[in-house]
């Protein structure tokens, strides 16, 4: 039973789980700073000063609390937009190494010229 679970464990499905987890997690942390730190100071504050309001998430209307809503509709953007402009750099970066050109495989008769150049070679050597 214990060589089972390691054998699970060690799968490669598993261990990118909870790498991407792991990564998943921090990536979270930046993104609420990107938010807390950056954009909120840069555009938010002014613009919900020049609509007078204070604090987004303690915006309500009859009880019905919107601006938690909106807050996490801006964040859902923010982090989707990060995902965005991320994925398109790893697509971009992918495609210039597919552009390469790849080094054709020798053909035979590189292959032969080679061979008779490396005995030609070692007849050299041992006059």
């Amino acid at each position: 039973m214990l060589s089972e679970f390691r054998d699970f464990i060690n799968r490669g499905n598993v261990v990118d789980l909870a790498v991407a987890v792991i990564i998943g997690a921090a990536f979270g942390a930046i993104v609420t700073s990107l938010m807390e730190d950056l954009i909120t100071p840069i555009i938010l504050t002014p613009a919900l000063s020049a609509a007078q309001v204070n604090d987004l998430a303690a915006l309500s209307a009859g009880g019905i609390k919107y601006g938690n809503f909106l807050a996490a509709v801006l964040n859902f953007i923010v982090v989707a937009f990060v995902m965005f402009l991320l994925v398109k750099a790893v697509n971009s970066m992918r495609r210039k190494e597919a552009d390469k050109p790849a080094i054709p495989a020798p053909t035979n008769e590189e292959k032969l010229l080679g061979e008779i150049r490396d005995l030609l070679a070692t007849q050299t050597r041992r006059s």
